[in-house]
């Protein structure tokens, strides 16, 4: 039964929302819309009718970070390029490897040169061809000092990527190296220093998408800045964007597979606050809404309730440069002196797992079919009594009975909940210590983690790939997402060695076991708190919606039916 207070408190926001509705209109949208159970795309020839109106109504829960593929890419900023723009190939609604671009592909018998052939019907949307010096060109940049990517390091395993990414080397800065080349303009030749089972997948990142020469060039320091500084060669096309309000995607009309697209208009407002956002999915001004706990409660037997769980990690970053947390306990202390399991089950309630760990499970299995997780389960999960004890171990080698730390965390309403719970946690349980958070947009928060500007942050991290490495990189010693001052020579020796030496896969697979105990057991440099999931409402007339492992979102498939 629903709370009297509780459902007194939603229907008047509703009619708070009602009375706003002129003012959002229906432009608005989520920054982690979800997939509907129906996600029969590949059929939208026989399904769309022409007197239905094929627009989307979404809402973010932030303003959009970057639209350039050698920026700092969140979650929200990947949704929206993956759908403006593409690759060389593309993932389908059951995550196939699908042509984009790149029309077929050959790979010689030692598996390290791969030969892409591009169709000659993709073009940009001012018009121009997209061409294989698009991708040399992109490529180039994101490995350049001038405007070298955060995610430079997915391009390590082509030839001479990690000399021109050295200092000390004499390749360093010199792109012209890289193991790419145009062979004519829809001929793409890639020379890797390994075979690498997993390549094609690799190629799904935004990193690896295609930039024009001569229009970036044209825009200098205003590219990607707004709509007229972007051209397009994706599904959609950013028609319009008021910054910290919201945008609109239309479906590009050059797009080489626009005859499948069936969306006409996404309309996306930024909305921080999830009840307004419910509200406006009951008043009917948007068409999806990712739900908080309490909603949850509330929504717990609604026929549009549905939940995704992601390949998506959360965990608290310690900053390593801070005189506290230099203290390997006084971090153990914190990673065990909070209840993850409650923190997932009663404050999230969306079928987030708790986490003891980096690597998700089933995430990926061993040659003999064991799951990753088989052999260290879960860490430092010993409980409050055992955190009390290295808390005054740690107290005493610093020679204080008080600390002081900031948690820097997001603004937005759920993750604010996890926040505040973890604080009252480790104040409740570890006598002495006192958390300040500090809430922060997401762009603002990644300026600041980027910077290390904090002491503990509300930290995460998606995967592209199903391996382990896309999550261990970013805790390398040189890596660009070391934001912790994290240093260690036999962590980076096996990460390293895993990301280019597949001879042993066995060997690999317990490298990178043996590196994840080190990250977080023997170091302690986070505290992994829960593998997301998502609970969500989506209207019924929505089809088609993809919600893809890396928690980016597809509306390529998506239509509107029967509204």
């Amino acid at each position: 039964m629903i709370n009297r207070k509780r459902a007194f408190t939603f229907l008047l926001s509703l009619l708070i929302a009602l009375a706003l509705s002129g003012c959002y209109g229906k432009n608005s949208d989520t920054s982690k819309p979800a997939t509907s159970p129906e996600t029969d795309g590949k059929d939208t020839d026989q399904v769309s009718t022409p007197n239905e109106s094929q627009t989307l109504n979404l809402y973010a829960s932030n303003e959009i970070p970057t639209l350039k593929t050698n920026g700092v890419i969140d979650g929200l900023s990947a949704t929206i390029m993956t759908n403006i723009l593409e690759g060389l190939y593309r993932k389908d609604p059951d995550q196939n490897i699908i042509p984009g671009i790149a029309k077929e592909h050959e790979v010689s018998e030692d598996g390290k040169t791969y030969t892409f052939h591009l169709r000659d019907d993709a073009k940009w949307s001012n018009g121009t061809p997209v061409t294989a010096h698009d991708f040399v060109f992109a490529w180039h940049r994101a490995l350049h000092p001038d405007t070298l990517s955060p995610h430079s390091y997915e391009l390590d395993n082509i030839v001479n990527a990690v000399e021109i990414q050295d200092k000390d080397h004499e390749l360093y800065g010199k792109v012209d190296a890289l193991g790419v080349k145009a062979v004519d303009d829809f001929t793409l030749e890639v020379k890797l220093k390994n075979a690498i089972p997993y390549f094609l997948d690799t190629l799904n990142n935004i990193v690896f998408y295609p930039q024009n020469e001569e229009f970036v060039t044209a825009q200098g320091d205003n590219y990607a800045l707004e709509p007229e500084n972007l051209i397009y060669n994706g599904p959609f096309l950013l028609d319009s964007w008021k910054h910290e309000e919201g945008w609109v995607l239309k479906k590009n009309p050059t797009y080489w597979d626009s005859q499948n697209v069936k969306l006409e208009n996404i309309n996306f407002k930024v909305v921080k606050d999830v009840s307004t956002g419910v509200n406006l999915y009951e008043s009917g001004s948007v068409d999806v809404a990712t739900l908080s706990s309490e909603f949850v409660d509330l929504y717990h037997d609604h026929s549009d309730l549905h939940s995704t769980l992601k390949r998506e990690m959360y965990f608290i970053r310690f900053n390593l440069a801070n005189k506290y947390l230099s203290n390997a306990n006084i971090r153990k202390a914190i990673d065990m002196g909070w209840n993850k399991k409650e923190a997932a089950e009663m404050i999230l309630k969306n079928g987030s797992l708790p986490a003891y760990y980096l690597i998700p499970e089933k995430l990926t299995t061993s040659p003999d079919g064991k799951d990753f997780r088989s052999k260290y389960g879960d860490f430092n999960a010993e409980g409050v009594e055992k955190a009390n004890e290295y808390w005054q171990k740690g107290l005493a080698e610093l020679g204080t009975d008080k600390i002081e730390l900031e948690f820097l965390s997001y603004d937005d309403g759920q993750r604010k909940s996890v926040a505040e719970y973890i604080k009252n946690q480790l104040e409740k349980n570890l006598p002495g210590l006192t958390v300040k958070i500090n809430q922060q947009p997401n762009k603002q928060k990644l300026a600041l983690e980027g910077k290390q500007e904090y002491d503990m942050t509300h930290s995460g991290w998606r995967s592209d790939i199903a391996d382990p490495t896309d999550f261990m990189s970013i805790h390398l010693s040189d890596g660009p997402y070391n934001w912790q001052s994290y240093q260690s020579a036999d962590y980076d020796r096996l990460v390293k060695k895993a990301q280019v030496d597949f001879s042993d896969i066995n060997q690999r697979f317990a490298d990178l076991q043996e590196a994840e105990k080190i990250l977080i057991e023997k170091d302690i440099v986070i505290s992994p708190m829960y593998q997301a999931s998502d609970a969500y409402l989506v209207k019924p007339y929505v089809k088609g919606l993809v919600a893809n492992p890396n928690s980016t979102y597809s509306y390529q498939w998506t239509y509107i039916e029967g509204k």
